[in-house]
C-alpha cells in the first residue's frame, strides 16, 4: 500500500469562491483510476496540543503500490488540477508512507 495526504493551506484572504474551487479541483483527482481509497477533508473539531488545525483542506488517495502513485502524479487530471488550482494555496505539505 502506498498512502499520499496532501494539505493545503489556502492563501490569506481566500473567499469561499476560492474554497469552492480548490475542493471541486481535489474532487476531480478521484476519478483517476489508480487511487483505491481516498478522502477529501477540513480540520476537525478536535483540540489536543498534537493536533494541527492550520490547513483548510486534506487530500488523502490510497493506491496498491507506490507505482500507482506515480501513474497518478504524471496523470492528466492531476496536471490540470495543479495548473488550474496552484494560485489558491500558499502552502502545501505532503506525507507518502508505505507499509511496514
Amino acid at each position: 500500500m502506498f498512502v499520499h495526504h496532501v494539505y493545503f493551506w489556502m492563501n490569506p484572504g481566500a473567499t469561499d469562491a476560492d474554497r469552492q474551487k480548490l475542493a471541486a479541483g481535489i474532487r476531480s483527482l478521484t476519478s483517476i483510476e489508480t487511487i483505491k481509497m481516498n478522502h477529501i477533508g477540513t480540520p476537525a473539531d478536535t483540540n489536543r496540543d498534537v493536533i494541527d488545525r492550520s490547513y483548510d483542506f486534506s487530500w488523502l488517495a490510497i493506491f496498491d503500490k507506490p507505482e500507482d502513485q506515480e501513474i497518478y502524479q504524471l496523470h492528466p487530471i492531476h496536471l490540470k488540477f495543479v495548473e488550474d488550482c496552484r494560485h489558491l494555496w500558499q502552502r502545501v505539505v505532503v506525507y507518502d508512507a508505505i507499509d511496514r
